[in-house]
């Protein structure tokens, strides 16, 4: 049936992203946080939870001190199950809000609370209500790249790398889906599994920059390189990949493919971790830049950058400033489409 796309359109203009980057810090200050925030992260009986997509530094101190380095299923995964009492979690807000969500009991913190993602902010809760309410027939799925409020108006939450499959279990039971946020995404679940899907037109604004033909150009340039791509990429994109998944599918991928050099279509985070488990194979970024542009490629999510080594011992310094509240009676509604797609991800 495929994908019928909501004439909506919550893009953002480049005025409401943040342009905070980090400073380069020399070597020696960069060792001297990094001991002080694994110092700090003993004291205060606190385990470091980070994305892929996070500053190198702040990866490695998470996987140093017994902490992960995840996609945002992983994390939520690990946050649960991990006995510490409180969850420093390095990425964007949607990440510490469902680490709160699944843990309730206990205290979350983040090194920016004000680091938001696109997908998030371009679905807003009352909006997105006011769509359900006109597709009451629907099956309501949302990306967990969203708040809690819309979390707490869906069926199911998904992440990238369980997205396909929980669909199809739906298509294949004669449900119709109602998606959201991401169009991309939507559009290909909607062509892989046939599903009836009405889509949110939203997007990541890092994958949405990737370009197909510029991506055709680059694979002229490295014609046995493998193409691995996030599904939240365009398209065109998608068109070209040998694999496509979401960020540990990416990596698994890169492991187990006998491409020596890879053309990857993901935020440039997760590079260092590519780099870390296949040492002997090139990484190369897919260009965001078409014609007659100064950069090929930027692919890097400005909320994420906005994690830095300084932020981070910030918040384990003063916990109750950089600490994640989710309101109770909100989290428990939202566990329930949470801890179904857990459940779902655990048959497996």
């Amino acid at each position: 049936m495929g994908a019928d796309l909501a004439k909506l359109d919550f893009t953002l203009d480049a005025s409401d992203i943040p342009l905070h980057s980090a400073e380069i810090l020399e070597a020696e200050a960069r060792r001297t946080l990094l001991a002080e925030c694994c110092a700090l992260l003993e004291q205060r009986g606190t385990v470091l939870v980070a994305h892929y997509y996070v500053d190198a530094d702040i990866q490695d101190l998470a996987i140093e001190t017994g902490g992960t380095v995840a996609d945002s299923l992983e994390m939520a995964r690990f946050g649960r199950d991990h006995p510490a009492r409180t969850l420093l979690v390095s990425g964007v807000r949607f990440m510490g809000e469902s680490a709160k969500i699944l843990s309730p009991e206990k205290r979350v913190i983040m090194p920016r609370l004000d680091a938001d993602c696109s997908l998030d902010l371009g679905c807003p809760p009352s909006a997105f209500e006011a769509f359900i309410k006109q597709h009451p027939d629907r099956t309501v799925v949302v990306y967990a790249n969203t708040s809690v409020k819309v979390k707490a108006l869906s069926d199911w939450v998904v992440t990238s790398s369980v997205a396909l499959d929980i669909v199809a279990h739906l298509a294949a039971s004669g449900e119709k889906i109602l998606w959201a946020p991401d169009k991309h995404l939507g559009d290909w679940i909607a062509r892989e599994t046939d599903a009836d899907m009405l889509l949110w037109n939203a997007a990541c604004i890092v994958h949405d920059e990737f370009k197909g033909r510029a991506l055709d150009d680059l694979r002229r340039v490295h014609p046995n390189a493998g193409v691995l791509v996030h599904p939240e990429s365009p398209r065109s994109v998608i068109a070209q990949a040998d694999v496509v998944g979401s960020t540990s599918q990416i990596i698994a991928a890169a492991k187990s493919l006998p491409h020596q050099t890879f053309i990857v279509a993901t935020d440039r985070g997760i590079f260092h971790k590519l780099r870390r488990e296949c040492p002997g194979k090139t990484f190369i970024e897919a260009p965001t830049a078409g014609h007659g542009a100064t950069c090929r490629s930027c692919a890097h999510c400005p909320w994420m950058a906005m994690n830095e080594l300084r932020s981070l011992k910030q918040a384990l310094l003063d916990m109750d400033s950089f600490e994640i509240h989710v309101d109770p009676e909100l989290g428990c509604r939202a566990m329930r489409p949470l801890t179904r797609m857990l459940e779902f991800g655990a048959r497996g």
